[in-house]
């Protein structure tokens, strides 16, 4: 498999394992990196599976109830490193809450090729627009 799509694999691992919510997977996803979003810097594994656990609503399924949308990649490949940039679009429906578009925002990541292996170094999200949360994420207290 060449590294463009084996990054590009690796960005949509991302999506699906949210989606499913496996916060498990999310988190080992990050195990030699970082995730950067509006929490702050979360670094390793531990730190990103605690925040989504934390922060996103789960439901009777196991799962967000979400549709992580992941386009617009543009990915720069060298050697053992690399960049990329992708926009994302979350969907969401539950009982009583209709399906419609909740976030949407960018993507900055690193890579680095271990092994053979692609893994992320750093992701940074950026939501540049919000919708209506309230059946995403957990109200954060005073």
């Amino acid at each position: 498999m060449d590294d463009y799509r084996a990054l590009q694999n690796l960005i949509f691992s991302y999506a699906a394992l949210v989606d499913a919510g496996d916060f498990a997977g999310v988190g080992a996803l990050f195990a030699a990196g970082a995730f950067a979003g509006s929490g702050g810097v979360l670094r390793g594994a531990a730190e990103v599976e605690r925040m989504l656990r934390e922060s996103v609503i789960v439901y009777e399924d196991g799962t967000p109830r979400t549709k992580h949308v992941t386009t617009n990649i543009a990915l720069e490949v060298s050697g053992f490193v690399a960049s990329g940039r992708a926009y994302f679009t979350v969907l969401q429906a539950v009982p009583g809450f209709p399906l419609q578009t909740i976030a949407a925002g960018r993507y900055e990541d690193r890579f680095t090729r271990e092994d053979g292996r692609w893994h992320f170094t750093e992701r940074r999200a950026t939501v540049d627009l919000v919708g209506d949360v309230s059946h995403h994420l957990r109200a954060k207290g005073p």
